[in-house]
């Protein structure tokens, strides 16, 4: 080829360029200023794609409105509780106190001594004996009920009021003192403590309860007269109102054991 060719290829090419880019310009020419800068930047022009979204969130809520109203609700169904069976009921249900339940403090049956044998046995008769009582003044509610139970403990038993001394004192951890005191007069054929104890924050209540017991058992071994043990110890104070009866119980004890003492005395005479 020669160079008259390669220059006359040449400049067809560059009129081929000319002619392409008076094209464009001439396309440019005929569009708005805004989309012409649009197609030269790649951005979108102003307000068109403002446009676009609200269009595209506007389908996007129908569609899902759509597919809300399409599916069904299934709400689920009530289930019914079943009353529970150990479920206690409240104090306001009927306008009565809730009841405090006895725990079983001891097992049921009697005492069975095969025949051929020699017993001694008392029975709870006052007769003409007379007997002592101590009793707290401290958590005096309750005492006062246990020293009422007491009361109609004895008139059941015979023994009558003239026949009974009764000493106070200021608390439960008196009570043996003045149970050593009463038995060493020798003038009572038993004696029968009455007392409270609730249980607190502190372990004073585990210091007073273990000496009143220890303490009422001394004066009973100390001067052989019978002691009865008729002190609640309680963990709180709802649980006394059950417990009164532990009174007109000591009560019976005391007289037992007198009785029982008084044949001990009659058999050993023989």
């Amino acid at each position: 080829m020669s160079n008259r060719d390669i220059d006359s290829s040449s400049e067809n090419v560059l009129s081929d360029w000319a002619r392409a880019a008076d094209g464009v310009d001439e396309a440019a020419e005929d569009l708005p200023a805004e989309t012409v800068e649009e197609e030269e930047s790649g951005a979108p022009a102003w307000g068109t794609a403002d446009v676009r979204a609200d269009v595209e969130t506007e389908e996007t809520d129908a569609d899902e409105v759509s597919r809300a109203a399409s599916v069904e609700v299934m709400e689920p169904e009530p289930v019914e509780e079943e009353p529970d069976a150990q479920a206690e009921p409240s104090p306001d249900d009927e306008g009565t106190p809730f009841p405090v339940e006895l725990s079983h403090e001891h097992a049921a049956g009697e005492l069975h001594i095969p025949d051929g044998y020699a017993v001694l046995e008392g029975v709870p008769e006052g007769g003409r004996r007379a007997v002592g009582v101590v009793v707290s003044r401290f958590n005096g509610g309750v005492t006062t009920r246990l020293l009422e139970r007491a009361f109609e403990a004895f008139a059941a038993a015979g023994v009558r009021q003239e026949a009974i001394t009764v000493m106070v004192v200021p608390g439960a951890f008196e009570l043996p003192l003045a149970a050593t005191a009463l038995a060493k007069t020798r003038r009572f054929a038993c004696i029968v403590a009455l007392g409270c104890i609730i249980r607190g924050d502190t372990p004073h209540f585990d210091y007073v309860a273990s000496e009143a017991a220890s303490g009422l058992q001394l004066a009973a071994l100390e001067t052989g007269v019978p002691v009865s043990f008729g002190v609640l110890t309680l963990e709180r104070v709802e649980q006394a109102e059950p417990r009164i009866e532990k009174g007109a119980e000591a009560v019976r004890s005391a007289l037992e054991m007198a009785d029982l003492f008084a044949h001990l005395r009659a058999a050993a005479s023989h």
